[in-house]
């Protein structure tokens, strides 16, 4: 069975995309934590990132320690081009 490989660079617009939402939530919270609309944005933002990066480290590899596998022989990424890297995005 072959699988569905995401475009790469649109993964990484994505990742920028709830990462921005994020962290935007976030800073309002910061002065309306009571606002139960905010914090349901904010879960469900966060939880399309964790998502996102799960997926983009499944098939290009880790772009955080959140998503870096333990195990010696996934260790392999190391040797594909970084994200900023010519042919990397």
């Amino acid at each position: 069975m072959t699988e569905n490989k995401p475009n790469r660079r649109e993964l990484l617009e994505w990742i920028n995309v709830v990462s921005f939402a994020v962290d935007d939530v976030k800073l309002f919270l910061d002065t309306h934590p009571c606002d139960a609309e905010a914090l349901e944005y904010f879960d469900e933002f966060k939880k399309q990132r964790v998502e996102a990066l799960k997926e983009y480290a499944r098939y290009y590899g880790p772009l955080t320690l959140d998503t870096a596998s333990t195990s010696a022989e996934r260790w392999g990424w190391i040797n594909e081009p970084w994200p900023w890297q010519e042919g990397g995005c």
